[in-house]
């Protein structure tokens, strides 16, 4: 095969991917049983009109990252996933790249929380991936791109979140994101695309350069897991918070509840329902 076959390739992969089985809500009359474009250029987080050129030949350079994000978003077995990268050009990831796999497993574990705000996100605190509660409740993440979708970069220079923070929290909220991306770098030194999130951070943050070469800040004492979440529609909701560590590919998998039967329950009932009917529409 040849790297012009990779278009041809995402389609056939699209066309036997069932919208049920990505958690794709299906309504209405389609006239094939696979993802429509637009569905799976959502899922990948990549406009459906550079999907389109991809598959139709005329844009032929896709980064490594827009290759695991289709990837994952067709949920490829790990042979096919090689082939695709080998399609577009790069070698598959090695040991010494920063994951952003979702294997499998963690991906049944993740169909099992569709009702649940669940984000993942890599080691470079990049955005891999988002379910529909999450953008519900947090803002809709698909249209992110590049840097956009590292939150690093969200916290320091850009939007911010919809999380309440006072100015201490926050700014123990950058040194503790800061000093975790510091590790990471010495765990991948050869990851390239790391490198240059860091030269590119250093450069437009005098915070962020003064975090990376500052200590790391001390281990909680009593790390509280709850966040306040500022939502347009709904008001403040006091949610628990928890992030899961999957060892074996360096994910972080955060995950928002709240107390049965309470008003936040309540709340972040509401908040879900408006945010996934609004994207359902």
């Amino acid at each position: 095969m040849e790297s012009w076959d990779f278009g041809p390739m995402v389609r056939r992969w699209r066309d036997r991917v069932a919208p049920e089985t990505v958690g794709v809500p299906v309504g209405g009359r389609r006239r094939a049983s696979g993802l429509r474009r637009e569905e799976l250029a959502g899922l990948a987080g990549i406009s459906a009109d550079y999907l389109t050129r991809l598959e139709q030949g005329r844009a032929t350079t896709p980064s490594a990252q827009v290759v695991e994000s289709l990837a994952r978003a067709l949920r490829l077995p790990d042979a096919e996933r090689d082939l695709l990268y080998r399609l577009a050009g790069h070698a598959a990831p090695g040991a010494d790249v920063v994951p952003s796999r979702v294997t499998s497993s963690v991906q049944r574990l993740l169909d099992r929380l569709t009702g649940t705000p669940v984000v993942v996100y890599d080691a470079t605190w990049t955005l891999v991936l988002a379910n529909a509660p999450y953008d519900a409740l947090m803002g809709e993440t698909s249209a992110w791109r590049g840097i956009e979708r590292n939150a690093v970069w969200r916290n320091l220079l850009g939007p911010g979140t919809r999380t309440v923070h006072t100015a201490e929290e926050h700014a123990d909220h950058e040194a503790r994101l800061v000093a975790d991306l510091r590790l990471t770098a010495g765990r991948y030194p050869a990851d390239r695309t790391l490198r240059r999130l860091v030269a590119e951070l250093t450069a437009e943050s005098p915070r962020f350069a003064e975090l990376w070469e500052a200590d790391a800040p001390e281990p909680l004492p009593d790390p509280s897991r709850h966040k306040v979440i500022d939502h347009p529609a709904v008001g403040h909701i006091t949610l628990d918070c928890d992030t899961l560590i999957v060892a074996a590919d360096d994910l972080r998998i955060t995950v928002y509840t709240a107390e049965p039967g309470t008003d936040d329950a309540d709340r972040l009932e509401l908040a879900i329902v408006l945010g996934t009917q609004t994207i359902v529409e």
